[in-house]
């Protein structure tokens, strides 16, 4: 695609390691750290980028975290700030910090990685499906606002992804049948190479075998 991708995160190691598979793949990355449910923090990001590189074209918010396994009575008040916070509120912060630079150019993709637990009920993952039902709402609702400015929002809805969610092997299931992290980078280009004229709204993904 051509596009210079710029890594944020809270974990400054993980994305140097992802900026070195970047770069020795040839493409071009750059780290930020960044605690993304800071709203002092991203505002900073979103100075830094306008600063160094004056636009945004795309942004993906792919940064979640996950608390299953038990009912949402039983789940500690700090827990579920922290999911919220992170998966719901990151977010917001982002699209508030770099959307402006859209505005301003006129054009832009916004895609937010969310999931089927966002369009299903989930048992002892209430809180999880919660911040996903509501990155969806934000979604839809943002596009309608940007809109007007050539900007395009997406959602992408994987079922289970193999990643550092949940890397062990769940009920006899081969975490290689499961949806890989590239298979949504793959619908991520896909959205934001689609002609300008149109847009996919919203993405569901399942794997083949269930």
């Amino acid at each position: 695609m051509g596009a210079k991708v710029i890594l944020v995160g809270r974990d400054g190691g993980r994305l140097e390691a992802v900026r070195d598979e970047i770069t020795a793949a040839g493409g071009a990355a750059q780290e930020m750290p960044c605690d993304l449910r800071s709203a002092e923090a991203v505002e900073a990001l979103g100075e830094r980028v306008k600063a160094e590189h004056g636009r945004c074209d795309i942004l993906v918010n792919n940064a979640g975290t996950a608390n299953q396994g038990r009912p949402l009575y039983e789940m500690p008040v700090a827990e579920w700030d922290l999911l919220m916070e992170t998966n719901l509120r990151g977010p917001y912060l982002m699209i508030r910090a770099l959307a402006p630079l859209m505005i301003e150019a006129q054009q832009g993709h916004i895609v937010n990685i969310s999931s089927l637990a966002g369009k299903n009920p989930l048992a002892n993952g209430a809180a999880y499906s919660a911040s996903k039902w509501g990155l969806n709402g934000l979604t839809y609702s943002v596009s309608e606002e940007l809109r007007p400015y050539g900007i395009r929002v997406s959602v992408v809805a994987p079922g289970s992804v193999n990643t550092g969610f949940d890397r062990v092997v769940v009920g006899g299931k081969d975490p290689a049948t499961k949806i890989q992290p590239g298979d949504v980078a793959a619908i991520v280009a896909m959205l934001v190479t689609q002609a300008p004229q149109s847009f996919i709204s919203e993405v569901l993904v399942r794997p083949t075998k269930k």
